[in-house]
């Protein structure tokens, strides 16, 4: 969904900030764009609370606290500014930030910053103490209902950073749009250590930026225990006024740091003279209004905080709670995985939710039925948990779904469609708050038509005050048919476990499988391997694929210098003086022509691909069960994962695990990925993806590394076969996949692995490169979304290919082998390893390798159109030939050094 799509979801027929600016004559003004009020206006409301300092609330619409929005939208606001923040910071800064939100508003706001900044740790602000936990720091937040905030992280150098220069750095650049109230002033408790990430930036999230009072307060006191040179604030909406713009930029002086503001949205609110004294007189009217109108008031609660039990004002006669049965519903949340960012949330965390949100979904769709319209209603400060259950049951239901969160927040309910609260349910807390007992609330749930409401509440809060005559559920279900209950461990950190490092994981989520079951295998000490594995990467931090798409059972290399030009590393190779896996050549960046070429062979051929795909993907899921595990070889096998995983998804609603893994020629496949994938999931299940097989060299190699490893089923499933090496394939015809005719830029921006001692120790997995500075030419997205368009017209081929197969001797016939021991004699080379059969094959050789010449199925058409202009751009003989079992083969330069003849005499020029 588009921004502009979103903003017109949530905006009324009628502004829901009439009613109060009608009254109070309180304005919102834009930030002077074309249509600035009214994109203010679509996303914020305004509603009234009894309070001392501002009387008027500004309510968001995406936030998904007040006012119930589709999950993606919410997630998907939060995400997008954290990508903002990333640009900002560049990819160096971004990898070392840590994000600190605000509770309760903005814990699941600051956790989607966090998740679209990629790789950082994320913490929350808290009020809940919890026993055993050392207080890394806390504030106060004067405006607020609720004042005390405390830092509660497990690891104690999560907020540690170190000093930049003084003064270096100083100023703020103001983003477009910000948000957050006012008044924190922090008091740093422990004297925790300092982090080995010294001067990490800290990024610092809050709904809304008023009067910048609180996010100011807060990095001054953070800035004495824990300085730093750079601070990022981002929010919703930024608010001030004309009198607080320069404030920024005065504090940055001050503390001699760089501050930065990113925000959603900017603008003013225009308060008249003498508003607040006239919207406390309206709050009392509309109270005793309510009070008048709801007789079985309970009188042990004060008019301020609780107007009745219905919610709004308007109707006549309160509804009294109705006893209906509540469903719980067992999610198997992953185990390790915290409930939130209350004691920090790492990309390990992370990577563990990711695989089992969607068998966590299905389990809540089964139980939710033939619902139309679903509210998750989240907990508190419990906002990320059932913010992601959210968006993944969005993909599960056919169905209406939306997303809040109850909250501590007093504010009056009319029932009006121009006040963005239009009802209120009121009920006691319940999860023994260290601040005693007291009212809770519900915003815009009753009278809204949802026929289902699942409520998301962690294991604290679920006491026999929920369960109450009087609590939450009782009074949902006065409201709605079908109460559901999900309950989230609440996640303490252990005391005989050290805090988790920001980017290193222990065996956290080594019994999480990809359905998020508990896995009855031994976990990783049990396997007496090592006590730490690396986590995958995901982008965006690292690939442009999304974070579900393929999990790289990598390590980032980004910042190495491994590209040699393409000579010198043949000759090297060619001379055993070094392996093609230690270094990477040269990115090709394609010319005009050229990539125009990839346009036109994609467009011929991304239909026949898309059979494949689903020819392929559905004889997997017929022969190794319904949730295989997708395990792509890096690089060329990793679009055809993602294209894999999308078919079963598209078909049949599965959401399948990929990762990507190294496999290198004589050296076999990445043992530490091997141990991370048995750690995490039945090996039994594992599936291996390429694209392609040429002469079967790699499909020989995997064959002898799995040896070493139970429980690995060495089969590879590719797409395509024309050497007749494996089993399970899409076909065996050797024609262009569109992916083969580029680099990195059609694979994710990342390059072929990477393996070399000095960089890769024996615990560490293999290596690759992130070419984010090729952004601008990336077409992965393009190929993925080019091909996946056809999954509807080739359903009916796809099922005729796969009970054709299924039927069929599928025996490797090895033709490809014997084809390639004859050209490699025929020729003079006297080295299978430079005879390159196939199509991708070729490409390869043309694009990496010193090509001597290539061999032509006499008559080939458009599959060989690139082939043929890359062979003309090197200056490579093309030779047509009969009897080739593969369209084309390309021929390494034997026994290539700058100055070499090869078989046929001839000398060949450094290109």
């Amino acid at each position: 969904m588009s921004e502009r799509a979103a903003r017109k979801e949530t905006a009324n027929v009628v502004w829901s900030g009439s009613w109060v600016a009608e009254r109070l004559g309180v304005e919102l003004v834009g930030d002077g764009k074309p249509d600035g009020d009214g994109e203010l206006r679509e996303q914020l409301g305004l509603a009234l609370r009894r309070n001392p300092k501002r009387a008027h609330l500004l309510v968001s619409n995406v936030l998904g606290k007040h006012v119930p929005q589709k999950p993606s939208v919410v997630y998907g606001v939060g995400f997008e500014l954290g990508r903002r923040v990333h640009a900002l910071l560049g990819d160096a800064e971004a990898r070392r930030a840590v994000v600190l939100g605000y509770a309760e508003t903005a814990t699941g706001l600051g956790h989607a910053v966090a998740d679209g900044l990629g790789v950082a740790p994320y913490l929350h602000s808290t009020r809940r103490p919890v026993e055993g936990v050392a207080r890394a720091g806390g504030f106060e937040e004067s405006h607020s209902h609720a004042t005390s905030h405390l830092l509660l992280p497990e690891d104690p150098n999560l907020l540690a950073g170190g000093h930049g220069p003084a003064g270096s750095g100083a100023g703020v650049q103001a983003g477009v749009d910000a948000e957050t109230d006012a008044g924190k002033g922090v008091d740093a408790e422990t004297d925790a250590g300092r982090g080995a990430d010294a001067d990490a930036p800290l990024v610092l999230v809050d709904d809304e930026f008023s009067t910048g009072n609180t996010v100011l307060n807060t990095i001054r006191a953070l800035h004495e225990r824990y300085p730093r040179s750079r601070y990022v604030v981002v929010a919703l909406v930024d608010m001030r006024s004309a009198a607080d713009q320069g404030r920024l930029t005065e504090f940055a002086a001050e503390i001699g740091a760089r501050v930065d503001l990113v925000a959603r949205s900017s603008g003013t609110v225009v308060l008249p003279e003498g508003v607040l004294a006239k919207g406390q007189a309206l709050v009392a009217a509309q109270e005793s209004a309510a009070s008048e109108r709801s007789p079985e008031r309970s009188p042990e609660r004060s008019p301020e905080r609780s107007p009745e039990r219905t919610g709004s004002p308007a109707p006549e006669t309160a509804v009294e709670p109705v006893r209906r049965p509540c469903t719980r519903v067992d999610l198997q949340w992953p185990a390790g995985v915290p409930d939130g960012g209350r004691h920090g949330f790492t990309p390990a965390h992370r990577a563990a939710l990711e695989p089992a949100l969607p068998a966590m979904a299905a389990r809540l769709a089964a139980a939710l039925g033939d619902a139309r319209r679903v509210l998750i209603l989240g907990f508190e400060e419990l906002m990320y948990a059932p913010l992601r259950l959210g968006t993944a049951l969005e993909g599960h239901l056919d169905a209406e779904v939306r997303y809040s969160t109850t909250t501590r927040s007093p504010v009056l309910a009319v029932d009006d469609p121009g006040y963005a609260i239009r009802s209120r349910l009121v009920f006691p807390a319940h999860d023994n708050p260290a601040d005693g007992p007291g009212d809770r609330y519900a915003y815009n749930v009753a009278g809204a038509g949802f026929d289902a409401v699942v409520v998301a509440v962690d294991s604290t809060a679920d006491t026999p005050e929920l369960h109450a005559p009087d609590g939450l559920l009782a009074q949902l279900a006065a409201h709605t048919d079908h109460v559901l209950l999900v309950v989230v461990p609440s996640y303490v950190p252990s005391e005989d476990r050290p805090g988790l490092h920001p980017y290193v994981s222990s065996d956290v989520s080594s019994d999480v499988p990809s359905d998020g079951t508990l896995n009855p295998t031994p976990n990783v000490s049990e396997r007496q391997d090592p006590p730490m594995l690396p986590e995958p990467l995901r982008g965006p931090a690292f690939s442009s694929y999304a974070p579900d798409d393929v999990g790289w059972l990598l390590q980032d290399f980004s910042d190495t210098e491994l590209e040699a030009p393409t000579e010198e590393r043949e000759e090297a190779i060619q001379s055993g003086g070094a392996h093609y896996a230690e270094s990477l050549p040269v990115e090709y960046q394609p010319s005009a022509q050229y990539q125009e070429l990839f346009k036109a062979a994609l467009e011929l051929s991304a239909a026949r691909v898309a059979r494949a795909v689903g020819t392929v993907t559905e004889t997997v899921l017929a022969e190794r069960g319904p949730r295989p595990v997708l395990v792509s070889l890096a690089r060329a096998g990793t679009p055809v994962g993602v294209l894999m995983r999308r078919w079963a998804r598209h078909r049949h609603g599965v959401d399948l695990p990929h990762y990507a893994v190294s496999i290198v020629r004589g050296r076999g496949i990445d043992a530490t990925a091997l141990r991370w994938l048995a750690a995490h999931h039945d090996p039994a299940d594992v599936v291996f993806v390429d694209g392609w097989t040429g002469k079967g060299a790699i499909t020989r190699e995997l064959s002898a590394a799995l040896a070493e490893f139970d429980g690995f089923n060495p089969e590879i499933a590719v797409l395509a076969d024309p050497g007749g090496c494996v089993r399970t394939h899409g076909t065996r015809e050797d024609f262009l996949i569109p992916s083969a005719c580029l680099n990195s830029t059609v694979s994710g921006l990342i390059s072929r692995t990477v393996l070399r001692s000095d960089l890769v120790g024996p615990d560490d997995f293999h290596g690759a490169k992130f070419y984010r500075e090729l952004a601008d030419a990336d077409v992965s997205g393009h190929f993925l979304d080019a091909v996946a368009a056809h999954f509807d017209e080739v359903v009916d081929a796809v099922d005729a290919d796969v009970k054709g197969l299924l039927a069929a001797d599928r025996a490797p016939t090895w033709e490809g082998w014997a084809a390639v021991e004859r050209i490699s004699e025929e020729y003079g080379i006297h080295d299978v390893n430079l005879v390159k059969p196939g199509v991708g094959e070729t490409t390869r050789v043309l694009l990496r390798r010193v090509p001597w010449k290539i061999l032509a199925k006499r008559g080939a058409g458009a599959d060989l159109d690139h082939i043929r202009l890359l062979a003309e751009q090197r200056g490579v003989p093309i030779e047509e030939v009969d009897g080739l079992p593969y369209t084309c083969v390309g021929l390494i330069h034997p026994k290539y050094t700058r100055g070499a003849t090869g078989a046929d005499g001839k000398a060949v020029e450094s290109k």
